[in-house]
Order: structure tokens, then C-alpha cells, then sequence
């Protein structure tokens, strides 16, 4: 699938802007993490894998990534892709264990750039370009902020990596600087501003 049809596949299930947002910041992020990991040659299915990943959200938010996994097969999406992006739902919807690394970035980063998304909202600059690790942490740590971001799946996700919280957190806002200006000009392009 091309990256113009799966943006296409997105916008037909999701019609909230907070939801096309949330999936091009997550294919910015798995795209950088991908070239950061050494895994430069799948960038584009890990960038489609995080675009992708919460097709079902908006319209089935009970049966997340159980919807998702029809709809893909229904666009015709490898399976290899539909697993990958199911798999972000292990211990909450789906008992399918993040295997590759792919999966286990995904899995971790997820909920967390949510929850960077939510506190750059709350800076000055509505921008993550001026945000520290340390603030991140901060609001981590604040369990009444960004409450639907689960801090005990990000938790879980740098456990599986094999990474720390702050070296989680610390990367994944730097990927989120390095995409955030390109997820800006897709959602001035999509008329989702």
C-alpha cells in the first residue's frame, strides 16, 4: 500500500482531527526510529504500521485493535502489517505480544507521545520544540494529567525495549521535534488545522 492510500484509509474511518494528528505524529516517530535502530530499509512499513495503528479507534474504541485487524485484511494489508499494529494493544484488547522490535517501539511510544502531545498543548508555544525530558517526566508522574495515557503501558513498553523510562521519554521526544514541523504542514494540507 502506498503511503497516499493508507493516509486515505486513515481519513476514511477517522474524521476528528485529534485522531489524523495522533497517527501522522506516530508515523513520524516509528519512521525516525526506524533510522535511528538501524532498520533505515523499513522505514516505510514502520511509518505506515504507525499511521495505521488505531484505524478502528474512533469508530470501535470498545474493540480496538480486534475492528483494526478487519479492516486492514478488508484493504488488503499484508498481514505481517496488520499483527505489527494489533500488537499495540497487547494486555488491553489483544493477547498478541510485541515481538519485534518494531512492535515493541510501537507498543511503547504509542501512548507516550500522547502524553508529550498533551503537555506541549499546555506550553506557550503549543510546541514540543522548546520541551525537556524533565517535564515530560514531571507530567509522567502527574497521574491526574493526560489520564487516558497509561503510564503503566509505557512503563511496559521501555521494559520491553530493554530501555529505561528517561532514555524512553528523552528519545521519543526528540523524534517527536524532528517530525512535529511535517505533521504541522500535513494537517494545514489535509484543511485539519
Amino acid at each position: 500500500m502506498t503511503r497516499e492510500a493508507a493516509l486515505g484509509l486513515l481519513q476514511q474511518y477517522n474524521k476528528e482531527p485529534f485522531h489524523i494528528r495522533h497517527g501522522l505524529t506516530v508515523e513520524g516517530v516509528m519512521r525516525f526510529f526506524a533510522r535511528e535502530l538501524g532498520y533505515g530499509e523499513q522505514e516505510d512499513f514502520w511509518g505506515l504500521v504507525g499511521l495505521l495503528h488505531d484505524l478502528d479507534f474512533e469508530l470501535y474504541p470498545e474493540a480496538h485493535c480486534i475492528k483494526g485487524q478487519e479492516m486492514m485484511r478488508e484493504a488488503g494489508l499484508p498481514e505481517e502489517m496488520i499483527r505489527a499494529a494489533a500488537s499495540h494493544g497487547y494486555g488491553l484488547t489483544v493477547d498478541i505480544v510485541p515481538e519485534q522490535e518494531m512492535e515493541k517501539v510501537l507498543y511503547a511510544c504509542d501512548e507516550l507521545t500522547g502524553l508529550i502531545g498533551a503537555a506541549a498543548k499546555m506550553r506557550p508555544s503549543k510546541s514540543v520544540q522548546d520541551m525537556e525530558p524533565k517535564s515530560v517526566k514531571k507530567k509522567f508522574k502527574s497521574a491526574g494529567f493526560a489520564a487516558g495515557c497509561s503510564r503503566e503501558v509505557i512503563a511496559n513498553g521501555a521494559k520491553m525495549l530493554g530501555w529505561e523510562l528517561d532514555e524512553l521519554i528523552a528519545r521519543t521526544l526528540e523524534a517527536m521535534k524532528a517530525c512535529e514541523a511535517g505533521v504541522d504542514e500535513q494537517m494545514h494540507a489535509l484543511g485539519l488545522e
